[in-house]
């Protein structure tokens, strides 16, 4: 009986190492994919602003939000964890952006709405910073407290 259990563990190991690999290899490429996508779409918005010859508020807002996104994919790729704040922070941009194009022919309940998703958002990425600072924290203390072996 055991060794059929740990015949069974040993292959239910296999695949879930086989199915690891493929998931990081897959994120991966798909991170990889975005990061090109973004660059191009970025010289693509570039260009249309060097032939409009004109450079608005808007345009600066999507400019940052390429930039945001190439940001993302580059911490991904030093640290293999993409930080939770930077797509909350690339969604408040994307929110102003929209306040700022459509304000004018929005209504005001609308534009309210926006800036209490802002607000939400914004309280979001406070409390996600924080949880990092007391993580790190509490490793710390864990790391004080435990016997130093001599």
């Amino acid at each position: 009986m055991k060794s059929k259990l740990s015949k069974f563990t040993s292959t239910e190991s296999v695949f879930s190492k086989s199915l690891s690999w493929t998931t990081i290899a897959s994120e991966k490429a798909l991170l990889a994919a975005i990061g090109i996508a973004t660059c191009i779409a970025a010289a693509q918005y570039l260009f249309g602003m060097l032939v409009a010859r004109a450079i608005t508020l808007p345009d600066l807002f999507m400019l940052f939000i390429y930039a945001e996104i190439i940001g993302m994919v580059g911490a991904f790729y030093s640290t293999n964890r993409i930080p939770v704040t930077l797509p909350i922070i690339i969604a408040i941009t994307a929110l102003c952006r929209l306040i700022i194009m459509h304000s004018k022919e929005m209504d005001a309940l609308v534009v309210l709405g926006e800036a209490g998703a802002i607000l939400i958002l914004s309280g979001a990425a406070y409390v996600m910073s924080m949880k990092d600072k007391v993580s790190i924290e509490k490793l710390q203390m864990i790391s004080d407290k435990e016997p130093t072996k001599d």
